[in-house]
């Protein structure tokens, strides 16, 4: 079982985005552009991302429809950053025209003005989740300005500097979205779940910041703080190198430990999500642990690691593996 994971350039996003633009012309209601929005996102998700791809198949239908919306509204932004062959200053006017689309989607009110108005597909629809959530307008600008701070990286002292200056809009907010999709069981409040959806934001993508420290290294970024390197009293070069093995092990197994804590707490306070959302959230869990584990063994910074399909599978609830092979063909199934 396979997925395409190849990055689409600058030139098929705007296709994309045309042939998204032309279905939603014909549309007469929100319902219908919803699902228009949707089952482009769906797209999005199933080329890009193999393991939240397979977590997410096992969210309510409804839930799972708006978190590919989600997922498409924070792609195109850190694929800006990240893919497009661009100038810095060209890479900061693109992500300015998305602010300013999402700014205008929220002004309009509905989904139906937005569109309209000619606002970008993705922004018309994830500003139309943040709507009927009411999920606070401002964390998707602090996820906008953490992808403008990847156009000038700067390095990181601490992890906790790391966290509050730069995770914070990457994986936190995102985090929060989902939580207020997810929604909370009886008997907690959405504190506790964004609390717990905070921890788990911070284990993730720690754990993709382990795995991807030579491709970020190619983008000038490093996501391992200084003080890790101070601590086993080498350069950040000599780690990138892998020169000093021991001490680019205990790096290594160093970050993946605080990563582990965060998924630890995570776990613990799992029980604050709607119970329909839970087992998407062990998976998700259980999926990057492997990753995690992988890395801690492989101590290849220069390698990407990747957990094979076969152990994915492993990550997934038993009684449901049926859903798996339906959602790579049709967004449309419910389990």
């Amino acid at each position: 079982m396979a997925m395409p994971t190849r990055s689409w350039t600058y030139e098929q996003w705007i296709g994309f985005e045309a042939n998204i633009r032309n279905a939603l012309g014909g549309c007469s209601t929100d319902e219908h552009a919803r699902r228009i929005l949707s089952d482009a996102a769906w797209r999005v998700l199933r080329n890009y991302s193999t393991s939240f791809f397979i977590v997410t198949r096992f969210l309510p239908y409804a839930k799972r429809r708006d978190v590919e919306l989600i997922y498409a509204a924070v792609r195109y932004p850190d694929e800006i950053v990240d893919t497009f062959p661009f100038t810095a200053e060209r890479k900061r006017a693109l992500l300015q025209q998305w602010r300013d689309d999402y700014h205008r989607a929220l002004y309009a009110g509905c989904l139906a003005e937005s569109i309209r108005q000619g606002v970008s597909p993705f922004a018309a629809g994830f500003a139309d989740v943040v709507r009927r959530y009411r999920i606070p307008p401002e964390h998707y600008v602090a996820f906008l300005d953490a992808m403008n701070f990847d156009i000038a990286p700067e390095p990181f002292a601490t992890f906790d500097e790391l966290i509050e200056r730069y995770v914070y809009g990457s994986a936190i907010v995102v985090g929060y979205f989902l939580a207020y999709v997810y929604g909370t069981a009886p008997g907690h409040t959405l504190e506790e779940a964004l609390a717990s959806a905070r921890s788990l934001g911070i284990a993730l993508q720690l754990t993709n910041f382990l795995r991807d420290i030579y491709e970020d290294d190619l983008r000038s970024r490093c996501y391992v703080p200084e003080e890790l390197f101070r601590k086993v009293g080498i350069s950040y070069r000599e780690f990138l190198s892998g020169i000093n093995q021991p001490a680019t092990q205990q790096i290594v197994r160093e970050y993946a430990r605080v990563a582990w804590d965060y998924y630890r707490e995570a776990e613990r306070t799992l029980g604050a999500f709607d119970l329909q959302c839970v087992s998407a959230i062990k998976a998700c869990i259980a999926v990057y642990g492997e990753l995690t584990t992988m890395l801690e063994q492989q101590c290849d910074v220069q390698r990407r690691a990747s957990v094979p399909w076969w152990r994915k599978f492993a990550c997934l609830p038993p009684t449901k593996y049926w859903i798996v092979p339906v959602s790579l063909v049709t967004p449309e199934y419910r389990p």
